[in-house]
């Protein structure tokens, strides 16, 4: 099978929608080597996020036309290739599919992550709101295949975008296989020692955007006097300014860590190293980081509502996402209860093993193969 993937943000972001896709590319070039699998990249880069197998071929535009307008190219302009090709079937990976797609011999899947942007939409200029609306329900439209990463992105979906239920199949995302390896002694003091960081700590881990909610957590921990060191890892945007004034008005500078720069291979550490993970934020369309931590072996305590209980299961501890007395008495319960640890530990690695590479590469697979 010949298979063509929008492959803009693997090879180019390097937060979700991207690790989503490098993920999928790799396990299913991994379970099923004998497809040829072709990544659609509209700007070459130097410096690669994925790496290419002998079984995936990267296409870049051609000629000065698609070059200098790669965004074109990515919209309509790889329709060429995708004939010239004689691609079986093109994905979306990201919520897109180029216009004029239907007028090719391929068979089409898209991937829908979440609508957010249609739920909050004072989180998101315009601008954006109105493009990605009408490119989202095109790709709905004309799609032969819709994958949703979660149930709620379903009901998303039919609610916002006008999908139609017959085509949609829920595929439950996976995450990096660095996240099941053991954590020894000295990565975690090569790590403290790194980062300059405490040795029992709360962790939180994203964006540090607005929509994550994180100032929650320093007002949770702030409410109940907990002197527990709470680490941020994330990418920073203009909300890390406020959770930094809000950090010093309370007086917690020396309590609260905001880590900007670490590296892929060092993340797995500090979710090893965390009493507890926490992930308030406000809505998702699946929230990787809670597999992350479950995979690992961390105690989830995350926001009720939205997909959050499909990802983390029956036994990480749940809160309002508006109500920081709430999330202090799930943080105290996590961190005094050692029994409470132990079967959110143990439990939480079992609900893990339902997000298999395998079985997230099948499911996948099992997709593709309906359309013939």
């Amino acid at each position: 099978m010949l298979i063509g993937f929008d492959a803009k943000r693997a090879f180019h972001n390097t937060r979700g929608l991207g690790n989503y896709s490098r993920h999928t590319l790799s396990i299913l070039s991994r379970f099923y080597p004998n497809n040829h699998y072709y990544l659609f990249n509209p700007k070459v880069k130097k410096e690669l996020l994925v790496s290419v197998p002998d079984n995936m071929t990267e296409v870049n535009p051609q000629g000065g036309l698609w070059k200098t307008l790669p965004s074109l190219w990515r919209s309509m302009g790889m329709l060429k290739e995708i004939r010239e090709r004689k691609l079986d079937i093109y994905h979306g990976l990201n919520q897109e599919l180029p216009y004029g797609i239907q007028n090719t011999q391929a068979k089409t899947v898209v991937t829908l992550h979440d609508a957010i942007f249609m739920r909050y939409p004072e989180l998101y200029p315009t601008s954006y709101r109105l493009v990605f609306t009408a490119k989202n329900k095109y790709a709905c439209k004309v799609a032969d295949r819709i994958i949703c990463i979660s149930e709620q992105t379903k009901q998303d979906a039919i609610a916002f975008f006008g999908a139609d239920e017959r085509k949609i199949k829920v595929v439950y995302q996976g995450c990096d296989a660095i996240y099941r390896k053991p954590v020894n002694v000295d990565q975690k003091q090569h790590v403290r020692s790194k980062y300059n960081i405490p040795t029992d700590f709360i962790l939180s881990v994203g964006a540090i955007e607005k929509r994550k909610n994180t100032k929650l957590i320093v007002e949770a921990l702030h409410r109940t006097k907990n002197k527990m060191p709470l680490l941020i890892v994330g990418k920073p945007t203009e909300y890390e300014k406020e959770l930094r004034e809000l950090i010093a008005k309370r007086g917690m500078l020396h309590q609260v860590y905001i880590i900007n720069n670490v590296t892929t291979e060092d993340l797995p550490v500090f979710y090893a190293m965390a009493k507890a993970f926490v992930f308030p934020s406000i809505f998702e369309g699946f929230g990787i980081p809670i597999l992350e931590a479950l995979t690992i072996g961390t105690p989830v305590i995350t926001s009720s509502g939205s997909c959050f209980e499909e990802t983390a299961g029956a036994f990480s501890l749940y809160a309002d996402p508006t109500d920081a007395d709430q999330w202090g008495d799930q943080i105290k319960r996590v961190l005094t209860d050692e029994e409470l640890r132990k079967t959110m530990i143990a439990e939480g690695k079992k609900h893990a093993l339902g997000f298999s590479d395998e079985s997230t590469a099948n499911n996948l697979m099992a997709v593709y193969n309906s359309l013939y």
